[in-house]
């Protein structure tokens, strides 16, 4: 019967991807005009930082409509170029698949989601990357194969196909990522996998065989992609 709380540290202000020395790919992902972009992690890996940082490109170079679904509201935006209205879960609105449903019939360029948790608002968030959005979002997940893995098992086997339809033509790219400390000084960074959604990709995503995405990452450096053994490397 007692009250509990828990704090996370955040900063003030929205910290660039070159500041957070991470991958310049990530300011392409971002320039995109729609489709799903998935940031994926454990808890506490820098997940809402990282979009932070994609959102903070837009808001910077486009003028555009952003709607960010969160709960609860972690970084606070400034509109620059961009306007940006920020939503909360349970304040602004009922449910991450309220709010989905009624944000994709506004005049809205970019959706942040905080997080895809479920069924419902996976199948909205993919309806809405369907039908001309840039969906920005996250998923507790540890690499980019699970990710897309996690994605389509959320769906009963008859769905499961046209999932891996959606996910093959809306996907745009997956970065995973871990927090490490830093050798010698304090602080932290971050350890990333990126997965870029180009043709091959999508193919592999289409036919089911996930499996080898892997190797595809492995060699797929001159479109950005990087495994995560291959970040810890250059690190």
């Amino acid at each position: 019967g007692q009250m509990g709380v828990a704090f996370r540290y955040l900063p003030t202000e929205v910290r660039g991807i070159k500041e957070l020395n991470l991958p310049p790919i990530l300011e392409e992902l971002a320039r995109k005009q729609t489709g799903l972009v998935l940031v994926t992690g454990p808890n506490g890996c820098g997940k809402s930082t990282t979009l932070a940082a994609m959102i903070d490109v837009i808001n910077r170079e486009r003028k555009t409509v952003i709607m960010s679904l969160e709960e609860p509201i972690e970084y606070i935006f400034k509109s620059r170029e961009s306007f940006i209205e920020q939503r909360e879960i349970g304040v602004d609105a009922l449910s991450f698949q309220s709010a989905l449903k009624y944000i994709v019939r506004q005049d809205v360029d970019v959706i942040f989601i905080g997080e895809i948790r479920d069924l419902n608002s996976i199948m909205v968030a993919l309806s809405a990357a369907e039908t001309g959005h840039l969906v920005m979002t996250t998923l507790h997940t540890l690499d980019a194969p699970s990710s897309i893995n996690r994605i389509v098992d959320v769906f009963p086997a008859a769905q499961q196909h046209q999932i891996r339809m959606q996910l093959a033509e809306t996907l745009r790219g997956v970065i995973s990522q871990v927090l490490l400390p830093l050798a010698g000084k304090d602080g932290r960074i971050a350890a990333t996998e990126v997965l870029i959604c180009n043709n091959a990709v999508s193919n592999i995503i289409r036919k089911g065989n996930i499996a080898e995405i892997r190797g595809i990452m492995e060699t797929g450096s001159r479109f950005g992609m990087h495994t995560l053994e291959q970040s810890l490397e250059n690190l």
